[in-house]
């Protein structure tokens, strides 16, 4: 069965950087299995997988664009640090979620100055170049619930 829209994909993976360090890896783990043509992955990804086979391997570069988009700056932020909650410490790395005129953001503590916390909307890996070598280790059709929930499930069904 090729990869098309509405397939249950499973995949082992590494991800690296453009200096070729791992960013993110299945290995040792359980593959990552999606519901392709769902918005589970990437767009980059997905698009690079349409059409494939279990068993195949490829090499794919994502840009940022079809990756986790580019590094916008007006999503870094100084605020002061009495905007927090002074019972709740607070540390380079936190992350917390607020709300924005679009919704909700996941913001991460970047610098921590003074009275001044920097804070950083981007996703980690936005304005990144991101290399995949993949995989593809079971394709077949999805479920219905799993068409219904916009997702795959794993082995015994879901946990929601």
């Amino acid at each position: 069965m090729k990869i098309a829209k509405d397939c249950v994909v499973s995949i082992n993976y590494t991800l690296t950087g453009d200096d070729g360090n791992v960013m993110d890896s299945s290995d040792g783990q359980d593959p990552l299995t999606f519901l392709q043509g769902h918005g589970n992955l990437i767009p980059g990804l997905e698009k690079a997988l349409e059409g494939k086979t279990t068993g195949e391997e490829l090499k794919v570069s994502i840009n940022p664009e079809d990756g986790y988009g580019p590094y916008r700056d007006e999503l870094v932020q100084d605020i002061p640090k009495s905007n927090f909650d002074p019972g709740q410490p607070l540390a380079v790395g936190d992350q917390f979620q607020v709300e924005t005129e679009v919704g909700p953001l996941v913001v991460q503590v970047t610098k921590i100055e003074g009275e001044n916390v920097s804070i950083d909307g981007n996703h980690p890996m936005a304005g990144k170049t991101l290399n995949f070598d993949v995989k593809i280790e079971e394709v077949r059709a999805a479920t219905e619930e799993e068409l219904s929930h916009g997702h795959a499930h794993g082995p015994g069904g879901h946990n929601h």
